[in-house]
C-alpha cells in the first residue's frame, strides 16, 4: 500500500490489532489486512479510529444523527442531519441509513406504549423513498403509533425537511411482542 499517505493514521495504529483468531477464525491475516485496507481507501485514505472497530459502531453512528426533540406516549420527535458519514454517492441520505434511523426511532416510540418488560421483535420494516435528502439537510423525523395491541404495535415514520416540511421519506414497522412463558 505505498500510495497511503504517511501523514494519516492507519487502522493498525489507531485500533488495538484485528487477529483472525478473535474476529474472524477462517480467514487468513492477509485477506483481513486487505479488507481493513480496501476500508481505508473508500473513505479517501482517513484513518478508521479504533471506534469504527467496535461492535456497536452503527448503532452508535445513527444514534449520533439524533437529537430528540419530543417524546410523548405515542409519538417522538427528533431531528437528524445528513452527515457525510451517511452519505451515498450521490451525496444524499443512504437508503441504509433512512432504515437504521427508522428502526431506531420505531423503537424508541413502540418503548412509549408498551413496558420494558416485554420482549419485542421487529418483524416487519417497510420504506417509502419519495425524494432525497442532500447532504448538510436538516430533517424533522416524526414516528407515531398507528396500532397498539396486546402482541402487535405498528409505528409510522416520516422523514421531512426541517425548514420546508417536505415529505421526504416514509417507513412503517411492525414490532411483535413475545409470549411470557406461563410456568
Amino acid at each position: 500500500m505505498a500510495e497511503r499517505l504517511m501523514d494519516k493514521p492507519s487502522a493498525r495504529d489507531c485500533a488495538p490489532p484485528l487477529t483472525a483468531a478473535t474476529i474472524w477464525r477462517d480467514v487468513p491475516e492477509q485477506n483481513r489486512l486487505l479488507t481493513v485496507d480496501f476500508f481505508e481507501r473508500q473513505v479517501g485514505a482517513a484513518a478508521i479510529a479504533a471506534d469504527y472497530l467496535r461492535k456497536d459502531f452503527w448503532s452508535r453512528l445513527i444514534v449520533g444523527l439524533l437529537k430528540i426533540e419530543r417524546v410523548e406516549r405515542g409519538r417522538i420527535s427528533c431531528f437528524a442531519s445528513v452527515k457525510p458519514a451517511v452519505a451515498n454517492y450521490f451525496h444524499g441520505l443512504h437508503g441504509g441509513a433512512v432504515a437504521a434511523i427508522s428502526e431506531v426511532v420505531s423503537i424508541a416510540c413502540t418503548r412509549t406504549v408498551v413496558a420494558e418488560d416485554n420482549e419485542l421483535f421487529l418483524g416487519e420494516l417497510g420504506t417509502s423513498y419519495l425524494s432525497a435528502a442532500q447532504e448538510n439537510a436538516e430533517l424533522t423525523v416524526d414516528a407515531f403509533v398507528i396500532r397498539s395491541g396486546r402482541n402487535v404495535t405498528v409505528i409510522g415514520v416520516e422523514f421531512k425537511m426541517r425548514e420546508t416540511s417536505k415529505l421526504l421519506y416514509t417507513a412503517h414497522a411492525t414490532f411483535y411482542t413475545m409470549p411470557k412463558a406461563k410456568l
